[in-house]
Order: structure tokens, then sequence, then C-alpha cells
């Protein structure tokens, strides 16, 4: 086979040029716009978007989740009015369907965060045709601990009230009360989250990454993602251990998004 010089490709100079003005101000330079042009897939579908000749993305096959995100983030940027991105995922088990957040990004989100993607997160649930029902981890339960991190989740409910009052979130809560209404029930009858909660809000990325991975492993159900929170465009990064299935699942669900969006702005 013959190869191709990207340089005899007329978009190239497009892309390096468009990908230069939208660095220039972090440190690249032309040379390296153009290296990275030829060399990162997710910078080129990142442009592809921005430039409307494509309507979602999906990477993360290969490399490293950050090194995408950086990316993605750089050329996209994020939703009008939204601070920071996450990652959730979804599990469909016997018992239900469930997503865990934050999965990838946030290292130890704020409480500010947590509310942040406790939203973003109810509303990618809906998309699914769901009802969110949030439950905020711990290992505390109702006020039990004094932790800093059962605060920070305490914080967080409070937030996510004031910014969606009509979402179905209760906390912070062990893990099972959260999936168990009888539980729930004992320890704190006036609980505002009624049945099984849908939508798991963890205290921190190892948790929720830790969660995530011992139910794939523990179970035969179906995972989905991870899907990515808080994009300017339908853009997900999925990881090298993704099947076949689970590429074609997170296209599926790229391009529901993409057509979702286009009738939003219709």
């Amino acid at each position: 086979f013959e190869l191709v010089d990207p340089e005899d490709d007329p978009r190239y100079r497009e892309y390096w040029t468009l990908y230069h003005s939208i660095m220039e101000r972090k440190g690249v330079t032309p040379d390296q716009a153009r290296t990275i042009v030829r060399t990162r897939n997710t910078v080129i579908a990142a442009l592809m978007i921005r430039r409307n000749e494509a309507d979602a993305m999906i990477s993360g096959v290969v490399g490293r989740y950050h090194q995408h995100l950086y990316h993605i983030e750089s050329v996209l940027g994020r939703q009008a009015g939204c601070n920071n991105i996450a990652a959730m995922n979804a599990l469909i088990l016997r018992k239900g369907t469930f997503f865990l957040c934050d999965t990838y990004v946030n290292s130890n989100p704020s409480a500010e965060q947590i509310a942040e993607m406790a939203v973003l997160a109810a509303e990618e649930v809906q998309r699914f045709g769901m009802t969110p029902k949030l439950a905020l981890l711990s290992h505390s339960s109702f006020g039990s601990s004094d932790a800093d991190s059962a605060d920070k989740m305490r914080t967080a409910l409070s937030l996510i009230r004031e910014r969606a009052p009509a979402l179905e979130v209760e906390g912070e809560m062990h893990g099972d009360a959260a999936l168990s209404e009888e539980i729930r029930e004992r320890i704190f009858p006036n609980s505002t989250l009624k049945g099984t909660a849908n939508l798991l809000i963890l205290p921190t990325l190892d948790a929720a990454n830790i969660a995530f991975n011992l139910l794939k492993g523990a179970s035969d159900g179906v995972s989905i993602g991870p899907i990515l929170l808080g994009a300017a465009e339908p853009a997900h990064i999925l990881t090298p251990s993704v099947t076949v299935r689970g590429i074609i699942n997170m296209s599926a669900l790229a391009g529901v998004e993409a057509s979702m969006r286009k009738a939003d702005t219709a």
C-alpha cells in the first residue's frame, strides 16, 4: 500500500490551524499543532465535531483516559454553565439498571462538584427513559459520622435540593440502604427516597471505580460507559477493556444524544 502524506490532504492545514488557534494561548506552537493533528485521533475527531463535520465521537480504546479528556475539553469545552466534567457507568443487572458516578474523572470531588455531577447524571438517566432515584453514598448513614467525607455528602445533598428540587434524592447513606427500602425505613423512616435507588453518587473516584468494577466482575450483567457528563458536544471516552458490544452500545448512545441535542436546538 502507499502511505499518504497528511500534508497532501487539503483539510490538514485547516485542521491544524484551527487547533493552533484554540491552543496557542496554552503553549502550543504551530509545529506542535501540526504534529498533534497528525498523531492524535481524538483531536481530529473533536475538530470534526467543532467544524460540523461529525455529530458525536467515541475515543479511549487505546491510550490513557485523562489524555483523551484533555483533548476533548480543550477542543470542545464544557456545556454552558457547567464547571466540571464527570464520568458515569451503567450496569444492567438482573435486579435492575444502576448508574454509578464519578467513575473516571474527579479524584476527590468537592460538595459543589458532586452536586453538579449528580444533576448532570440525573439528566442522562432521564434520556434512558428512566426516572432517576439518587442516593448519595458514604460510610456514614444519615449523620452517623462527622468525618469530612460524610459532611461533604450532606452538603452536596443540600445543594442538589436547591438546584433541582424535583429530583428524588437522599443521603448520605450506606450502599445497602440505597438498594433496600426496608433497610432505609428501619434506620431513617423519614427518607424522601422511595423504592430502590438507581443512580448512585459516590464520594471519591476510588470508591466509584472500585464499586463499578466489582459489580461488573461479580455479575453477568451488561455494562455501558463510561458516559462523559458535561462536555459541550456528544463525546465519550471508553477504556481499553471495552468489548465490541460495549463500543456498539456507546456508539448508539452517542448517536441518540446527538439527535436529541439537534432537536433541542432546532
